[in-house]
């Protein structure tokens, strides 16, 4: 097994799906597989369970993992032995919604490229609400993300910034909200992202207000929520950082619904364990105060940074 075999193996045994790691790892399925059989012929012994709708670990693939990841481990270890004194090298992956890699990040990433231009920088864009799953599927090292509701322990997580959850209305053509006083939610067409932290905060809003709303559709993304409403579809809720870097921010504007959505509270994140290494400590050190170096650790909570 090359160090290569070992990490397309690490990834498919945290991701337990042969399609994602497929991607991740920019293989065809079927080089995918075939990767995986050799190493299973090498070693005499299954490592995954597969079926038609699932993929786990046998005993020795459990084994196996173990060791994947001292050897990647030792494999980092010995480049930056032999690398000395020289500039830090290697590779970041970072992921992160376009809003996020237009507004957060060209400040960090211009630091970090000036401090360490050895290192390569790989970013992913996508679906914001997708991002703890990618950190835990080895998708990427490090995200920029809305801190959820629980973070599982092994996640820590930096904070960068702050923007309110707003509820917007198409700005012009289509009359949905009521002209006097209160807004009947039964007739008011809502448009509702399919998942992700704005949907639970818009979810318990109505639950605690015993609202019933009236949902048109129900959207991937932020992007598509607020086409849907400059379209004139329905009214919905997003975050205002998105809002102010979307280009259909002008034909949407924000309505005032009592009592305010919790802000999102935006920021870095990364598994614990990923901290050992140099190019994600370099990171880390990049976007961190100097007041608060080793902040942040086990969900501690920094001071806020402005985007």
């Amino acid at each position: 097994m090359d160090i290569r075999a070992l990490k397309i193996f690490s990834h498919l045994a945290h991701s337990l799906h042969f399609g994602r790691t497929s991607r991740a790892c920019h293989l065809t399925p079927s080089a995918l597989t075939r990767t995986i059989q050799r190493i299973e012929e090498e070693l005499g012994q299954p490592l995954f369970r597969r079926d038609n709708r699932s993929v786990s670990l046998t005993p020795a693939g459990e084994i196996v993992n173990r060791y994947a990841e001292e050897a990647q481990q030792r494999w980092q270890a010995l480049l930056r032995e032999l690398a000395g004194n020289e500039a830090l090298r290697g590779e970041i992956s970072l992921y992160c919604s376009v809003t996020a890699a237009t507004s957060i990040l060209p400040r960090i990433l211009g630091a970090f490229r000036r401090a360490h231009p050895g290192v390569q920088i790989k970013l992913q864009t996508g679906d914001a609400a997708e991002a703890l799953d990618r950190l835990n599927n080895r998708e990427a090292e490090v995200t920029i993300a809305a801190l959820p509701e629980h973070l599982p322990p092994s996640v820590v997580f930096l904070e960068l910034a702050q923007t309110p959850l707003v509820f917007i209305e198409p700005a012009q053509g289509a009359e949905l909200l009521p002209s006097g006083e209160g807004i009947d939610w039964r007739r008011v067409p809502v448009i509702l992202a399919e998942r992700g932290l704005s949907r639970v905060r818009i979810d318990r809003w109505f639950r605690d207000r015993d609202i019933e709303p009236n949902v048109y559709a129900e959207v991937g993304g932020n992007e598509a929520l607020l086409a849907m409403v400059s379209l004139g579809c329905g009214v919905g809720v997003v975050p205002e950082l998105v809002l102010e870097k979307s280009p259909l921010k002008d034909r949407v504007r924000i309505f005032e619904a009592r009592p305010e959505l919790t802000p999102f509270i935006i920021g870095a994140c990364t598994l614990e364990r990923h901290l050992a290494n140099p190019v994600i400590q370099a990171f880390w050190a990049t976007i961190l105060p100097e007041d608060n170096r080793g902040v942040g650790i086990g969900n501690k909570k920094p001071r806020l940074r402005e985007p």
